[in-house]
């Protein structure tokens, strides 16, 4: 086993490799950039070294940089977690060459894989079923139009260089074939420096999977079963889950077959994901799955296997990298249980998803489940890189269980202010059809109405926050989190909030919502089905026995704006009576039961004072 091992990348993956070379005895050497000083990678390792300016192609993709860390600190390996330079052929060559062990694949393995046109070719041959269509060498534009007549529409244009969704359009119709391809090559030769692309049948009711493989220098190779990535936005994966719904052991046993005989056909080395497209329009069959790709790498999704199958895929990564066999047979490896991961991502759902970055001046994702982040309170998301900011993962003996134990995890995450989007991943997980595994690569589009989070607090936030701003001021300093609390019959608290949608003033008495958030001098945060409300606080106050009679007095100095109500008019409990503006915000004073005005002080545009007698409310007779 190696001694020392550097880790070419930043962020999750990084903590994640580290901590099992820790558990291994293997010295931990980070990389950073200017943006990254003092992230929680660098703080983490053993040692760390500064490779350049904040932009990743300057530090992260400098492979010469990298190479000379490991020199300098006397690295024996070079781990590339995922993303940057992880599959770059070239790059794992040059590892090799300057003496030091390429934690991946072998460069011929990578570069093999790297052109889907060519990996297609090749998978082909091997036996492994491929996706219907045009992998010619003829690029021209007569002759892709006339092969994807001859597959039939709709048809998938794709970059044979490409990866994260871009350089691929969905064409429905045959006049629109030239226009797409135009786009199409023209965002391929600008986003991977070639144009050539591939044509491929579009599957309707498509789903995601793809099996986990892993290989040893010894000739072994062995799959570690397969994960469904259907929900996806633009072509990212948002939702990943193992196994996959609905996988029958027939079905199972061709894709992971075909996998495994892809990764052989490779001579495959360490970790790799090989992808399929399954035409799931009348359930998942071992003749409607196609080969799409092979990721030469360790994905951002390994968690779920690690969960079902209770084995390490970084420490069979640094094992094999090592010159070990792999540390179990086939017939070693079973499922067990169902696993769910979440990528909680900063951005803002409700601005169609844009980044969002700056300081976690809060930051809490609870202690259930499995948590992969790379950031703590206090770090601060930058707008260089990738914005994920955790991976979350439920667990459970069925998939059911692990839904419900992902959504409590989701439904406890505190960000504050970076927006995510955790409230979206929580309404995707507890969508009837996601339960019923009604799932396929559409599966966010068709539904992104229902799964962006309404930003409007509806009553139950505002009296969680009335209860939070109360609960801190009582005692001098912000709560982590409050219970359900009965207040003193005799007397109530009242909390004056403003958010978006207005002002309030809330009443607290009897049993309140347990809401989760923190109070400062003039806000209160709270949390709830991974969503933030921000409000502004503008007093707290009591109100003694007065108010259970129904006295309606003044919260604070101000001037009366509207008076809703008059005298002998019959109210009921919540209903706005008059308005107060006070510290250039408005505040609406509420019937606190049914009952008729009996008393009606407050005059329109009239200065009062606090505590001032503005309206009385006799209840209502009960026979």
């Amino acid at each position: 086993m190696m001694k020392s091992l550097l880790i070419a990348n930043r962020g999750e993956i990084a903590c994640r490799v580290i901590r099992t070379a820790r558990r291994l005895g293997i010295r931990t050497v980070a990389v950073y950039s200017d943006a990254d000083a003092k992230a929680l990678h660098v703080r983490m390792a053993d040692e760390a070294v500064h490779i350049g300016p904040s932009p990743a192609r300057e530090s992260y993709l400098v492979g010469e940089k990298i190479i000379e860390a490991a020199r300098q600190t006397g690295a024996e390996a070079i781990h590339p977690g995922y993303g940057f330079l992880s599959e770059n052929a070239d790059f794992a060559q040059a590892v090799i060459d300057a003496g030091l062990i390429w934690v991946g694949p072998k460069p011929d393995s990578i570069r093999a894989m790297g052109l889907k046109d060519a990996a297609k070719k090749l998978m082909a041959e091997a036996g492994v079923p491929v996706t219907p269509g045009y992998l010619g060498e003829d690029q021209d534009s007569k002759r892709l139009k006339k092969e994807a007549d001859a597959i039939g529409y709709p048809v998938l244009i794709k970059a044979v260089a490409g990866g994260g969704g871009k350089g691929m359009r969905k064409v429905d119709r045959a006049k629109d074939f030239e226009d797409a391809l135009e786009s199409c090559k023209r965002e391929a030769a600008s986003s991977f420096g070639n144009d050539i692309v591939l044509l491929e049948k579009w599957i309707e009711s498509p789903r995601h999977i793809e099996v986990q493989v892993f290989g040893d220098s010894h000739g072994d190779v062995v799959h570690l079963f397969e994960r469904d990535c259907s929900l996806q936005r633009r072509h990212q994966k948002v939702i990943e889950e193992a196994p996959a719904p609905g996988m029958d052991e027939a079905t199972r046993k061709a894709v992971c077959g075909a996998a495994v005989r892809a990764a052989q056909a490779v001579k495959y080395e360490g970790a790799g994901t090989v992808e399929f497209i399954a035409d799931a329009s009348d359930g998942l069959k071992p003749d409607r799955i196609w080969f799409m790709e092979m990721n030469t790498r360790l994905q951002v999704e390994h968690p779920v296997t690690e969960e079902i199958t209770g084995e390490d895929l970084v420490e069979w990564q640094l094992r094999v990298a090592s010159g070990e066999k792999l540390p179990k047979k086939q017939d070693e490896l079973t499922i067990s249980g169902h696993a769910i991961e979440a990528r909680l991502y900063a951005e803002d759902p409700a601005k169609g998803f844009l980044p969002s970055v700056g300081r976690l001046d809060h930051f809490d994702l609870g202690d259930d489940g499995r948590i992969e982040t790379g950031v703590e309170e206090g770090d601060a998301i930058s707008p260089f890189y990738d914005p994920m900011i955790a991976k979350l993962i439920g667990r459970g003996d069925s998939r059911d269980e692990a839904i419900d134990d992902l959504a409590a995890i989701l439904d406890g995450v505190e960000v504050w202010p970076v927006k995510t989007n955790a409230g979206f991943l929580f309404n995707a997980l507890v969508a009837p059809e996601f339960g019923d595994a009604e799932i396929d690569t559409g599966f966010i589009e068709r539904h992104i109405q229902d799964l962006v989070p309404d930003q409007e607090a509806d009553d139950g936030v505002w009296q969680g926050a009335a209860a939070v701003a109360w609960l801190a001021g009582e005692a001098s300093a912000p709560l982590p989190a409050i219970a359900g609390f009965r207040l003193n019959a005799l007397e109530s608290a009242r909390v004056a909030l403003y958010g978006p949608e207005g002002s309030r003033t809330i009443e607290l008495e009897g049993e309140l919502p347990s809401l989760s958030g923190f109070a400062e001098e003039d806000r209160v945060v709270v949390f709830r089905e991974g969503q933030a409300f921000e409000f502004g606080l503008a007093v707290r106050g009591t109100v003694g026995a007065a108010a259970s009679s129904g006295t309606i007095t003044a919260p604070m100095p101000g001037k009366v704006t509207s008076v809703e109500v008059s005298q002998d008019e019959k109210v009921t409990k919540g209903q706005r009576l008059l308005t107060l503006e006070a510290m250039k915000m408005e505040h609406g004073l509420t019937a606190p039961f049914d009952g008729t005005v009996a008393e009606l002080n407050a005059k329109q545009d009239a200065q009062v004072s606090e505590g001032t007698v503005l309206a009385r409310i006799e209840p209502q007779e009960t026979e």
